[in-house]
């Protein structure tokens, strides 16, 4: 953050100019809590939009390419590759993010922004299964979204 006759501007960018250029990578991951009802749906393959994984798989890498775009102060990243990955649990689907960059600056924010997306996308193809009789959502819930590993090499 940048100083203006002593006050702090919170609104500059972090300048990454004299950084060098580094492989980077980063995981994020996150969990979807949902009703059994639900994942078995999702098992069954009976989701009235279609398999869910495809769209969210493709949602997250659209995000993690498009952070600097959502996240004001970002750099814009030039990603070498984005993988998005899901695992039904017992009462839950867990996602995964692994981005991939040779950058300046890290990648976490764009593994965050990519396993977000796609559980939010998730919860969008599978909604209708979770609304209780109010139209309310009293189970679904996103939780445990993280950075499981940052590297740089």
């Amino acid at each position: 953050m940048g100083e203006r006759g002593g006050e702090v501007n919170p609104l500059d960018m972090v300048d990454v100019s004299e950084k060098r250029v580094v492989h980077r990578t980063a995981e994020a991951a996150g969990r979807i809590l949902l009703r059994k009802e639900t994942l078995e749906a999702i098992r069954k393959g009976t989701i009235k939009k279609g398999d869910p994984f495809p769209v969210a798989e493709v949602a997250g890498i659209l995000a993690a390419k498009r952070v600097s775009e959502l996240i004001p102060l970002c750099h814009p990243i030039p990603l070498t590759k984005v993988d998005v990955s899901f695992r039904i649990g017992e009462d839950h689907v867990e996602a995964r993010c692994r981005v991939v960059a040779d950058y300046k600056t890290g990648v976490e924010m764009e593994a965050l922004t990519g396993v977000t997306v796609a559980l939010l996308t998730l919860w969008d193809m599978v909604k209708y299964l979770e609304k209780d009789e109010e139209g309310q959502y009293p189970t679904t819930r996103i939780t445990e979204v993280r950075v499981v590993e940052k590297r740089k090499e």
